[in-house]
């Protein structure tokens, strides 16, 4: 049912619009039947198929196979919405699930009905279509669209070969390799259709008296006329094509004993009055003007060359080459397609060959950007990828500079002073560790520079004073560059000590200077916390003032009482006591 729709939508449209034409004719040729059969005829022809002119002056029937490719939108798009619909109404049923084969078989099956009996229909009309290039148009387009609705219906899964194709086939059509070389050959067809495009409004703005005087004398009504634009707007998809086969250098053909290429416009055919055919250089060879179309491919081969390089940086310059050369392929596989589709007869004998050769525009535009695709993207991908290599380089070089310039004992450093007593100080009790072998000059033990020894307080003369502690013989010290920057502990104000035994000065702390950068270098020498300042003498209480003395006691004293004193026992009792 969604297929016979999409069939019946199509025929509607084109039927209004045959009719709407018929009735604002003021000569019309036909009744309302006749018109009816022409909208079957347009939508047979809209497929691709040969319409067969019967009305000729010689009397031999003219073929009609130009087929405009606007028109071919209108099917196309119906049939793979109906095919999503499809897709979609069985998925919304859960109780009868339906494979994919199904709904593409039950959409294709309601289409080809409805255009059979279209085909029928219009044998009865003015241009009727030939039975036998009906019989396989309609069923290529019907497939190509309905295949892709169910396709993009169902996600896309594993490429876009059907499910009955072998897993590995499927596997290997899905890897990235050939999805950038669809991209980069889409968008290589693009920018040659982008510049067929600007060829013919260019030779349209050039020629504009001729294009005008054309479109003016074909007709005198405005019914008339709105049909010629109409159908002039349908034709613009296929010049474009030809444009980009002018560009490309094969150029077209206008029958059989004329051609239109940049190197020259050969032959002298007889043409039909068209606004389209009048924007046709001129005859003769042709000129740097004409030369200049050329352009047009080598910007596409560089388009091709650009979309074919992966973000990823782990590909090779080999996988980059393939992948631009696939690239170049699927846009010459394209172009050549397009040139079939857009070509055809326009009649018999001298019109029997009209539009681009299908072959020679495929090879030209394969040739054209497989020459300039690779090396560009080659180009590209060196181009990308040398930053990063740079940057991790640079990278690794400063890691290796932060490691080897004793940044870490600096930070150390900083640790310990900050724990304060938490962490034993080592530097004035031992000597400290050995440098490690990779450390620079600068961090090792004979090359550090040792800071004179802190003068001591004397100590005074009731003082006990230990015997003094070996001293480690000390290496000269080495006066500081101008370039480098030492830190120096302040010293502590002398505070008065108590009356306690004074210790032997112990052995002075032997400077750690640690070359941080490139001329500039820090002292990481402890710094001694000093002792807590004695406790502040005991303030005398002020005196009270004066009591007034109390009056008689309550109880009168004692008299004739003795008083004796308390006898503490012997702690050390005699043996015999």
């Amino acid at each position: 049912m969604g297929g016979a729709v999409a069939a019946g939508l199509g025929l509607g449209f084109l039927a209004v619009l045959v009719i709407v034409l018929w009735i604002s004719s003021p000569y019309p040729d036909s009744g309302p039947g006749g018109a009816l059969h022409l909208a079957a005829g347009l939508w047979l022809l809209a497929h691709g198929t040969e319409l067969v002119r019967y009305e000729t002056l010689s009397g031999v029937p003219a073929p009609v196979g130009v087929t405009p490719l606007l028109l071919v939108a209108l099917p196309v798009l119906l049939m793979r919405r109906a095919a999503r619909l499809g897709h979609a109404a069985e998925e919304e049923d859960a109780e009868e699930v339906l494979p994919a084969g199904a709904v593409f078989s039950a959409v294709l099956c309601g289409y080809l009905a409805v255009g059979s009996l279209a085909t029928v229909y219009a044998a009865g009309g003015p241009m009727p279509a030939d039975p036998l290039s009906a019989a396989w148009h309609v069923p290529l387009v019907a497939v190509l669209a309905a295949g892709g609705g169910v396709w993009a219906a169902r996600g896309r899964p594993l490429g876009p070969l059907p499910s009955w194709w072998p897993r590995s086939v499927r596997k290997a059509f899905a890897r990235p390799r050939y999805a950038l070389a669809l991209r980069a050959g889409a968008g290589g067809a693009l920018v040659l259709l982008g510049g067929g495009a600007l060829l013919v409004g260019v030779s349209l703005a050039w020629h504009g008296a001729e294009v005008q005087g054309s479109f003016l004398a074909l007709t005198g009504v405005w019914s008339g006329r709105f049909a010629v634009l109409l159908l002039a707007l349908a034709l613009i998809p296929n010049a474009m094509v030809w444009g980009a086969a002018y560009g490309l250098g094969p150029g077209f053909a206008l029958g059989t004993g004329a051609a239109v290429t940049p190197l020259g416009f050969t032959g002298s055919p007889a043409l039909p009055r068209f606004p389209l055919l009048a924007a046709l250089p001129p005859e003769g060879p042709g000129t740097p003007l004409t030369w200049a179309a050329a352009g047009v491919p080598v910007v596409a081969g560089l388009a091709v060359g650009w979309f074919a390089v992966r973000r990823a940086r782990e590909v090779s310059y080999g996988e980059t080459a393939l992948t631009a050369a696939l690239g170049a392929l699927v846009c010459g596989l394209a172009m050549a397609g397009l040139a079939a589709a857009s070509a055809g007869p326009l009649g018999s004998r001298g019109l029997a060959d009209f539009g681009p050769v299908w072959w020679a525009t495929g090879a030209a535009a394969f040739v054209w950007t497989l020459l300039l695709a690779v090396p560009v993207a080659v180009s590209v991908h060196a181009w990308r990828t040398r930053p990063a290599k740079g940057a991790a380089a640079a990278d690794l070089a400063e890691d290796d500079r932060w490691h080897d310039s004793g940044v870490r004992e600096v930070r150390w450093a900083a640790l310990r002073r900050a724990a304060g007593t938490l962490i034993p100080d080592f530097s004035s009790a031992q000597a400290p560790p050995d440098a490690p072998p990779d450390a620079p000059p600068e961090a090792r033990p004979e090359a550090r520079p040792q800071a004179p020894a802190r003068p001591q307080a004397p100590a005074p003369a009731s003082a006990t004073v230990a015997a003094p502690a070996p001293v480690r013989p000390q290496a000269p010290a080495r006066a500081p560059r101008p370039e480098e920057f030492q830190v120096h502990p302040v010293p502590a104000a002398p505070a008065a000590p108590p009356a306690v035994p004074v210790e032997a000065p112990a052995a002075p702390r032997r400077p750690r200077p640690v070359t941080v950068a490139q001329g500039f270098s820090l002292d990481l020498t402890p710094i001694p916390i000093p002792a807590a300042p004695p406790a502040p003498p005991p303030v005398a209480a002020p005196a009270a003032p004066p009591v007034t003395p109390p009056g008689p006691p309550l109880v009168p004293p004692a008299s004739g009482v003795r008083v004796m004193a308390r006898r503490r026992p012997d702690p050390d009792p005699a043996p015999d006591a």
